[in-house]
């Protein structure tokens, strides 16, 4: 949109055209967002805040008055506050990366150069870390006051230039570091050597303990073997005997149980059936016996009807005996009622001793039906 102006996410805006106040920047800065800006009283630069990359070589001389060859990388970019961006834009604004990195490099050179010349061979190879530390340190007012900081300085490589120092103060720890190598190879070697001899010695330990092993799994074969030849009979004999005496429970189990069935089946019905004939044996005496008691007893009772129909008669025979003989009643109509109590009275004994003299004889003949026939005179 014309006079509307937004500058990318690595960039900065500088708008200038305006009159700074006193203390203020020669330009505004813009950064992240966009500004209306009017036409022809106001121009728009852009300057770059992306990283830029720089190398370095520089020959730098010790204290030992050795010659170096130091390369060396920086990585820098323009600081994110505004004063930085204001004195980047004052200085880089038309070649921005051309010039960053052309500065940068001057300012570090210098500092490697003044550094490395404090230190000797033995303290820069020792300490490649303290030597980019302490270059660093040193040009970070001077990349400030420029608007630039720097993110890393690192020192790629050190070379005596063919003189051959760093060779020689290699040598020593090369040699030693080569002793100590032929050292350790000859451990090495030796412990190699020793463990073969282990190994060979715990490979002959081990053939002569399965040779062992072996001798004793066949002698202990050959042994069961031999047992296992002789005991075939035995064996066969004992699992025959077993055979049979496992056929004899089982012929005894059979046995027990065709008893129990013979005694189901033929047994228990015949005492059943025995049983049932002595109940109906016994239920039919006592039927006779109960039949045979009544018939007496009826016998008894016609009896005592027949002696008691002829009682009348009995008493009046008396009463004629009586009455033709010459008795005196001298309290008259009573005395002859107590006469008559008498006649009465002798009549029942004279009945019953009738009864007590006749008892009914009861024939129970086989097949009989118990019944009374005759009347005999008791015993008594």
């Amino acid at each position: 949109m014309f006079g509307y102006h937004v500058p990318e996410p690595d960039e900065a805006m500088l708008i200038s055209g305006k009159k700074p106040g006193d203390g203020e920047a020669p330009f505004v800065v813009v950064v992240g967002h966009g500004k209306w800006v009017v036409p022809l009283f106001r121009k728009v630069r852009y300057l770059s805040m992306a990283m830029h990359e720089v190398a370095i070589r520089e020959v730098c001389v010790t204290t030992q008055g050795i010659q170096l060859d130091v390369r060396a990388v920086i990585a820098h970019k323009v600081g994110g506050d505004v004063r930085s961006i204001v004195n980047a834009g004052q200085r880089f604004i038309s070649e921005q990366e051309a010039e960053m990195n052309q500065l940068t490099g001057q300012i570090f050179s210098g500092h490697l150069r003044s550094i490395v010349g404090s230190m000797t061979v033995e303290e820069i190879i020792r300490e490649r870390d303290t030597l980019a530390r302490q270059v660093l340190e040193a040009s970070k007012r001077e990349m400030g006051s420029i608007g630039l900081v720097v993110d890393s300085f690192q020192i790629q490589s050190i070379d005596d230039m063919k003189s051959g120092y760093i060779d020689a103060l290699a040598a020593p720890n090369i040699a030693k570091v080569q002793r100590e190598a032929a050292v350790e190879r000859a451990r090495a070697d030796q412990e190699a050597a020793k463990a073969q001899q282990e190994s060979l010695r715990n490979q002959a330990d081990y053939e002569r303990e399965t040779a062992i092993k072996r001798a004793q799994i066949r002698a202990e074969t050959d042994k069961a073997n031999a047992e296992a030849a002789q005991a075939g009979p035995l064996a066969e004999a004992r699992v025959n005997q077993e055979i049979t005496r496992e056929q004899s429970v089982l012929a005894q189990a059979q046995a027990d149980l065709r008893e129990q069935q013979l005694i189901s089946e033929v047994v228990k019905p015949a005492e059943a059936e025995a049983r049932r004939t002595q109940i109906i044996a016994e239920a039919d005496a006592r039927a006779v016996e109960i039949s045979s008691a009544a018939a007496a007893q009826n016998n008894r009772i016609a009896l005592d009807q027949q002696l008691i129909e002829q009682l009348p008669a009995l008493v009046g025979e008396m009463a004629k005996g009586l009455g033709s003989s010459n008795l005196t009643v001298f309290n008259g109509a009573e005395g002859v009622n107590e006469l008559m109590t008498g006649v009465v009275t002798q009549g029942a004994a004279l009945l019953r001793s009738l009864q007590s003299q006749f008892t009914p004889t009861v024939i129970d003949e086989p097949g009989g039906d118990g019944v009374v026939t005759d009347i005999e005179p008791s015993s008594r």
